[in-house]
Order: structure tokens, then sequence, then C-alpha cells
């Protein structure tokens, strides 16, 4: 199996990452490939044994049956009744296994004390964003007791209050890849948001309960009738002939709304839950993919370990506060169909042949009503991982107004660009401003403004990192005070200073001078050079003659 651009550079930066570090932490959306990374992992890894751990058994036979078609190797499930041969001899090369699992038994050591720790070279986390959970660390510490072992995390886009968590588990984030990346490089289909405004809905009331609306709460407000009606309503009429799955807040809310749409077409909808007797879901999944059931109500079981393209529209009857259950909702449709994006070599190409195919984007749904003080996430939230808050608040605020479907990517596109354009107005006033008075000061330069550079949105994983001492030590060195960064500033200045030493641009500190006297600043070292001998040589006064201009020097 070929593995795509970004997956191979993901390969490579983990290997990277373990030459200083002993675990580390993937970002990749939905529909990325996380699995074929990871089995990629496990491949350059043999003929070092290794161990992959989820928390649903949908997960556990996909990772299976996927690494054995990318490696090639053997991998053994255990999980129940299944048992992986943990022998001396003749064990298998990977193990794929529930933390449930791994935790089980009475004795307190749980299934995992099966398997000797020194004889695994790598420990692979899927959905990660568990990994700070009691049971997850103390799986982690139990392999961990071999000290050559190596960790690796992967996970969709994370909550805000997980990647801090997440910090404390992994020593670095080796790379990090999310759906608006892949949306723009043409591996996912565009999200479009269409919220509907219902009456009487009201989400003020509903408590907290572990930083998501609490669940009874929930319900009872999702299972009004009146509620349930108008949320049906409005989904007939936005998603036409369109396969729809529909995440509820209850199983009660699943079976009720399944019973408004077939009200209005018989068996167009069916209903699941974790309770569904096997074959029956099966059954009802396999109808909604022949297209013999048009709309899908479930409640918690669809949001993980299942992967149809076919699927065009999310419809959201369970608001949430978090971005990783949100992500993992609307994840189920931005896949494009199977083909489409294989043949093509480049973004550009990629995205012409999703929008001209029968599935050139997918759709959310979302509900509006009365928040109170919570703050629900929509699709600006896991779209906008890397853009600032501000873009993110103004594409909801005119999605919010649009009264139809917005594409979403483009409208933080639109809002960044925007947002970037009147920091830009306004710092060229300020400019123009200190020049006319004669109060142009060097002292305290903002490094992010001499190099034209936007800082980056930190991310909880390094709100709990400082810069290292080699690090510090090499902005220093450069002119960069490196007491005024955080990790994720001083980290962004740090790639920005080895792309103008490989591109052989001017360094920050040639900049600076630059930026002070109005000339731009990606030019060559020996450009920015001559450029700056000749101020000095002109008493430090900008010449007349043009940069670049023959008669400069």
């Amino acid at each position: 199996m070929n593995l795509r651009p970004y997956q191979l550079a993901a390969s490579d930066a983990i290997f990277k990452e373990w030459q200083d570090n002993d675990s580390t932490l993937v970002v990749m959306p939905t529909g990325g490939g996380k699995t074929v990374l990871f089995a990629d992992v496990i491949r350059r890894v043999f003929p070092r044994r290794a161990l992959v751990i989820a928390h649903r058994e949908e997960l556990i036979f996909q990772a299976r049956d996927k690494i054995q078609r990318v490696t090639g190797l053997a991998a053994d499930v255990e999980m129940g009744e299944y048992r992986a041969d943990g022998g001396l001899f003749g064990a298998s090369r990977v193990v794929v296994s529930t933390i449930q699992t791994q935790c089980s038994g009475g004795d307190g050591g749980g299934r995992m004390s099966k398997f000797d720790p020194q004889r695994f070279g790598v420990l692979i986390i899927d959905e990660a964003h568990h990994a700070t959970s009691p049971t997850y660390r103390r799986v982690i510490d139990y392999y961990r007791t071999n000290p050559a072992l190596k960790v690796l995390g992967v996970t969709a886009t994370p909550d805000r209050a997980d990647e801090e968590a997440l910090g404390q588990v992994f020593q670095s984030v080796a790379f990090d890849y999310e759906v608006l990346d892949a949306i723009h490089d043409g591996w996912l289909v565009p999200i479009e948001q269409q919220m509907v405004h219902v009456e009487g809905l009201d989400y003020s009331s509903i408590r907290t309960t572990a930083g998501d609306l609490n669940g009874g709460d929930l319900a009872a407000v999702m299972e009004a009738e009146k509620n349930l009606q108008q949320m049906a309503s409005a989904s007939l009429t936005i998603i036409g002939q369109r396969r729809a799955l529909m995440f509820t807040a209850s199983v009660k809310a699943a079976e009720m709304t399944a019973e408004i749409f077939n009200r209005h077409r018989a068996e167009m909808a069916a209903w699941v839950c974790g309770k569904t007797d096997r074959d029956e879901r099966r059954k009802v999944l396999a109808d909604f993919a022949a297209g013999k059931i048009q709309v899908v109500c479930n409640c918690g079981v669809l949001t993980e370990g299942f992967d149809d393209p076919g699927v065009e529209v999310v419809i959201m009857g369970r608001p949430t506060k978090s971005r990783s259950l949100y992500s993992q909702m609307v994840g189920r449709s931005t896949r494009p169909l199977p083909g489409v994006v294989d043949g093509p070599e480049t973004a550009d190409e990629r995205r012409a042949a999703i929008a001209a195919s029968a599935k050139p984007s997918c759709l959310v749904v979302d509900f509006v009503g009365n928040a109170g003080k919570h703050k629900l996430v929509t699709s600006a939230d896991i779209l906008g991982g890397k853009v600032s808050e501000e873009a993110v608040e103004l594409a909801m605020t005119r999605a919010l107004k649009a009264g139809g479907p917005v594409k979403m990517a483009e409208a933080l596109d639109e809002a960044e660009a925007e947002l970037h354009e009147q920091k830009r107005l306004a710092e060229a006033a300020r400019r123009a401003r200190l020049v006319a008075t004669a109060r142009f000061t060097t002292q305290s330069v903002d490094p992010f403004d001499v190099l034209h550079l936007d800082p980056v949105k930190p991310r909880g994983w390094d709100n709990v990192k400082q810069l290292t001492e080699k690090q510090r030590s090499l902005l220093a060195k450069q002119g960069i005070n490196p007491d005024n960064l955080s990790f994720s500033q001083g980290k962004q200045l740090i790639s920005e200073i080895f792309r103008r030493w490989d591109g052989k641009l001017c360094s920050f500190k040639q900049a600076k001078v630059l930026r002070k006297y109005g000339y731009g600043t990606e030019v060559s070292f020996a450009e920015a050079s001559a450029t700056i001998d000749a101020l000095a040589k002109n008493g430090w006064r900008k010449p007349l003659v043009p940069q670049g201009d023959p008669s400069w020097n």
C-alpha cells in the first residue's frame, strides 16, 4: 500500500522524534489514514515486536486487518475470548488489544501481565486523547518498564483540555496534520455548515459534567417532542435525497427521531444504539450502504470505527462542548468517494476531482437555540485548530447569519485573511505615525513583526514545555530574547531561522535593520549585507537609489 505524502512525512517525523524522545504524538484527522500510518511504523520497526491498544472492538479488528495488509505480518488479537500468543517461541510480532482487556483481571495486574514488556519495541495507542485516563496511564507505565520501548499516540482533533494533558503523557508532537490541512490538500471533501434555529430549544439550564453537557439534562431537552419534530422537519428539507447520519443525545431520541422520519416517508430511517443486536446493526448498516435506508439515527455507536464514504450529511442532534467528539461525528462524512483522490498527483487536481464527483462536499447540520453560558462546538472549531480564535469567531458569526450552507474552510480562510489585512493596515498606520513624529525606536523589537510572521496559535500540549537551553541559546545568538517567548513561539521562530539558513536568506539581525528602513526581508544574505553597507556609508539614511539597481553598490 502506497502512503500519501503527508503519511510518509509523519512516519519519518516519528522516527526523528524517537531519536531524542521515548514517546511522541501524531495528530491526523478522521479519514486521514492513521491506521495506515502506524502500520507503516510497525513495518519499519520489524523485527521488534509491536503492541497496539484501542478502546473499541471495531477499532481492534480494523487495525488488525489493515496492519496485515500493509505489513504482511500476522497480527493477533488479545480481547475477550481472543488470545494472542505471548509465549517465548512463536509469539506474534504484532498484538492488537483493547485497553479494557489489558486491565481486566481480579489480581490487579490485568491480562497485560501475561506479556513481557521487555519483548516489545513499540507501543501504539490509537485514539490517544484517551491516554490521559488512569487506566491508560497504568498500562503505559507497565510497558515502559522496558527502557528501550518507544511509544506512539495517534489521534484526530483533540479537545483544548486534552491537549495540555497529552503533553504530560507524550514528550513531543511529531506531526500535526488537521482537517483543514487535509481539505486544502484535496484528501478530504470540503465541509459545509448549516445552522438551523429551533424555536424553544434551550440548553442554558443544562449542567456541565466532565467538561461536556450533562447526559441526563441534555436528553431531557432533546427528547422533547416539539424539538424533535422541528429538527426532523428541517432535516428532511435540507438533506433532499442525500444519505445522512444523525447523532442523538439518547437512545430514546434516536428511536423517536427515526419514527418521525418514517412518518414522512415509510422505511426511510432506522436507528441503532450500543445494545442493538450485532446482526441487526450489521443489517441496518448494510441497508444504509445499499441505499435502502436514507437516514440512520444513532446514539453513541457510530462515532468511531464506522467508515462509509457515501455519507453526505451529518445531523447533529447531540450538541457537545467536546471538540474531539464533534470531530469524530463530522469525520463520518469527510471521506471522498472511493477512487476519487487516488489517481491525481497534486492538491489542485484532487480538489477538482472531488468537485466533479458525486460527493463534492459534506454537510453538517447544527441546531441553534439558547446556549446560555455553554460554548458549543461547531465545524469552525474543528477546522480552526491552527487558525486564530478571532478568525473562528468571525467565520462562525457569518455562518449563523447566512441562513443556508456555508463552506467553512473558505469562510475561515477569508476571515483569517481579513483579520491579517486589518492588522497589517493598523501596523502600517502605527509605523507612519512613528516616522512622522520622529519617535521610531528599535527597543523591544517584536521578532514576529520583523519576520512578517503571525504567532502560531498555542496548543495545549506545548503549555507544559519550556525551551531548552540549546534553543534559548540559538535564539539569543540571533538577537531574539527567549524570555519573552512561549514554547510554541520559540519553536516557530527557530523554524523560520532554519528556513532562512537553508534558503541562504538574510538573518534576523539583518532583517531587523532592513525592516526599520522600509526594505523587504525576503532577500539573500549577500543582498542584505550590501544594502546595510550602503546604508552605513550613507550615514544610516536611506539612499535615493532603489534596492536592486545596478548602480546600488
